[in-house]
């Protein structure tokens, strides 16, 4: 780990001698801490000396000079100066729409820290700002109530206030229906300046033309704003603003400052490409032609010509162009043609504590099988206890999504738990939220009858409890016969005979699927023969819908359904970036990811074998489908077959990891994008070294193997519990 001040500055664990070494930094020193078993040793170790460890079976060592202090130094970030002022556009500001909508509200935090109150978002104003924005007036003489007055004027309407997420960033939200008069005369400016004309039966464009030039107008008049009140305070300096817009829904604004020359300073970013996106949904051969699309023509075939024309203008006119990911960069510098000046990966708001996760975990866990006690009521002949749950979730885009590599992989798994005899038992969840009608009667019904048997057991072990606190109080101890009446065991046996064998086989799916028959998850279910058979070793369960706490089935929200699963699957073939398995991560839940999702490609390049932090990347750009297949069934097979320790190892390690993905670290990225665009506006005022902030460097391999350790101790899982902290305990 790699925090600031006084924070843990690095950690190393050699399982084999059951130490642990703490490394901290305390301004001058590195203080280090060794622990063996529950004993501390306190050392200070100098700048430029080496700790080494002496265990049985090899040495561990880890240098605490040079390496550390380069560590801590690239972490430094590249702020704006004091004066500057960032606008930040997109159509997601409190407007959950998709997952852009994640990026911003989980940034908000960090922008906000390093800019304050010189930090502002621009969005359309929707019904859902009701219960996601607080109106706050801004102060009357700030050039930002200056500004929102004369667009009042002008007969807009607009909403200030603080968007209520961690952060409360102040954020502007435009009524694009208070400026539909002005649509036809902006479409005609927009075809003069730019030769991009937009159809008038396109509604979505219409109001992203409105929305593009009431951001525009507005941003201009602020950044005059900001120069009157310059010269009424006599102040030499011109004001510097940069505008940073994301996604092509906002680019009209961008293009439209450039092209009224407006002294401010630009940023584009692309999360994925518009016809990327429309290619990948026709099922092509996408990365392996991508340098030989013809864009202009398949936009046209496609609908979408004045669309893309917007993304690449808009990406060509920013002064500073950036991607989420080196992928996505790719496939930009082939369909927009530009290769972007920087990458942006995507974070998340990281809170650690301690082990936490593993309780939550536990806790989850057994909420998710009170559901597999329903669902697969009168066929459970197998072993909850070695019982794992593996999830795939995600927009219903199937091949993009990986949801065809994930089935068959599972058959292939089915086939290899059956040929060895294995005793485990998989449930994978399919979560592809799609058009329903209802739930699934034989699910309803097998969950009623499971709640009637919770509840009958519940009421007669309060009796059994009873009975045996009671005779055990008059020093006596009772006998089976006295402890369960004949009145109890009749009620056992009605709701057990109630339930009975059910005649089919479990559901394959929780809900009542539209147009079933054309379903590709169902289709490829049946075509695997993943059915749910008694004789079968992974268990399919096709939840077509949200997760939330109203569920009447599983009653849980996506994050506490994820932190209960064991493993989560993500064989994407096209994912800009991939927020899936970043969630899984920041939780400690291990996951499978590709190379051909922007955060298998990230976690690639900064962990040196991610494989043993718990995130395994599969290969879907090198090799084939088959060959993909395989690897994905081998990687599932080998976690079926780890111990309850290795597993605990294992999501250790993989929540270990989320520190990479905080915001806190990886906002210095969109720090550096901004800083260069000012640099590039006023060079004599900015100078930027493009890298500089964004720290090269790479998580080691762990020290220890996860698998040797808990070979050797297979055997005394249960015996030697005190060798491991209290709250690693686990399925």
């Amino acid at each position: 780990m790699f925090l600031d001040g006084d924070d843990i500055l690095g950690q190393v664990e050699v399982e084999e001698c059951k130490l642990y070494l703490e490394i901290r930094w305390s301004g001058r020193d590195f203080m280090v801490n060794w622990f063996y078993r529950r004993k501390k040793i306190k050392i200070t170790v100098a700048m430029s000396s080496n700790v080494e460890v002496e265990a049985e079976g090899g040495q561990y060592r880890m240098e605490t000079g040079a390496d550390l202090i380069s560590l801590k130094q690239s972490q430094s970030g590249t702020g704006l100066a004091e004066d500057a002022w960032c606008l930040e556009a997109a159509w997601e500001v409190a407007n959950k729409v998709g997952g852009i909508y994640t990026v911003l509200r989980s940034k908000a935090a960090v922008s906000v820290q390093e800019l304050g109150d010189k930090y502002i978002m621009l969005g359309p104003l929707t019904p859902s700002h009701t219960h996601e924005v607080e109106e706050v007036a801004p102060p009357p003489t700030s050039a930002l109530a200056r500004s929102v007055a004369v667009a009042r004027d002008k007969g807009w309407r607009l909403v200030v206030g603080k968007w209520l997420v961690t952060g409360h960033p102040t954020v502007v939200l435009f009524d694009t229906a208070s400026a539909e008069g002005s649509m036809n005369r902006w479409k005609h400016e927009l075809y003069v300046k730019a030769q991009i004309g937009i159809p008038h039966g396109d509604t979505e464009a219409n109001n992203l033309v409105i929305f593009g030039f009431m951001m525009a107008q507005f941003i201009a008049d602020f950044r005059w704003q900001l120069s009157r009140k310059s010269e009424e305070n006599e102040e030499d300096k011109s004001p510097h603003v940069v505008a940073h817009f994301h996604e092509w829904m906002a680019g009209i604004g961008l293009m439209m400052l450039r092209l009224w020359k407006v002294e401010v300073a630009t940023v584009f970013t692309t999360h994925a490409t518009l016809l990327g996106r429309h290619l990948c949904a026709g099922a092509m051969d996408f990365y392996n032609y991508l340098e030989h699309f013809n864009v202009d023509v398949e936009a046209g075939k496609r609908k979408i010509y004045h669309r893309y024309c917007l993304e690449r203008a808009a990406a060509h006119l920013a002064h500073i162009f950036t991607t989420v990911s080196d992928i996505t960069g790719q496939e930009a510098e082939h369909l927009i043609k530009r290769r972007p000046d920087l990458i942006t990966p995507n974070g998340l708001n990281v809170k650690r504590i301690c082990h936490e996760f593993q309780n939550l975990h536990q806790t989850n866990k057994l909420r998710i099988m009170n559901f597999v006690h329903g669902h697969f009521h009168g066929h459970l002949n197998f072993d909850l206890d070695k019982t794992l749950l593996f999830f795939t979730a995600g927009r219903y885009e199937f091949g993009n999504k990986g949801g065809d590599v994930f089935i068959e992989a599972l058959a292939r798994l089915n086939h290899y738990l059956k040929a060895c005899n294995s005793d485990v038992t998989v449930i994978a969840f399919i979560i592809f939220p799609t058009k329903n009608t209802s739930f699934n009667n034989e699910s309803l019904k097998g969950h009623a009858i499971s709640k009637s048997l919770q509840e009958t057991v519940n009421e007669v072990k309060a009796k059994i409890g009873r009975k045996l606190y009671e005779s055990c109080s008059r020093g006596e101890l009772p006998g089976g016969s006295d402890l369960m009446s004949r009145d109890d065991i009749s009620k056992l046996k009605r709701v057990v005979l109630a339930g009975g064998q059910r005649s089919s086989w479990p559901p394959i799916t929780t809900h009542n699927v539209v147009a079933d028959d054309k379903d590709p998850v169902l289709e490829s279910l049946k075509r695997c023969s993943l059915l749910n058979s008694p004789d079968d070793r992974v268990k399919v369960v096709f939840h077509p819908d949200f997760l939330n706490s109203d569920n009447p089935l599983l009653g849980l929200g996506y994050e506490e359904f994820v932190r209960g699963c064991h493993l989560g699957v993500f064989p994407s073939y096209y994912e800009p970036w991939g927020y899936t398995p970043a969630e899984c991560t920041i939780m400690g839940v291990p996951s499978v990811t590709t190379n051909l999702s922007g955060f298998g490609g990230f976690i690639q390049e900064h962990v040196s074998d991610p494989s043993s932090y718990g995130i395994h990347v599969v290969d879907r750009k090198f090799v084939s489908v088959e060959e993909s297949v395989r690897s994905l069934a081998q990687i599932m097979f080998d976690f079926s077959q780890l111990t309850r320790r290795q597993r605990i190892i294992m999501r250790n390690r993989t929540e270990r990891l989320s520190e990479l993905l905080d915001w806190r670290r990886l906002g210095a990225y969109y720090s550096q994008a901004r800083t260069r665009a000012l640099a590039t506006v006023w060079p004599e005022d900015y100078s930027c070294t493009p890298g500089a902030g964004t720290g090269a460097w790479l998580y080691p391999r762990p020290a220890s193997s996860y698998s040797s350790y808990s070979r050797r101790t297979r055997e005394t899982d249960t015996e030697n519990g005190d060798d491991i902290e209290t709250e690693e305990t686990e399925n």
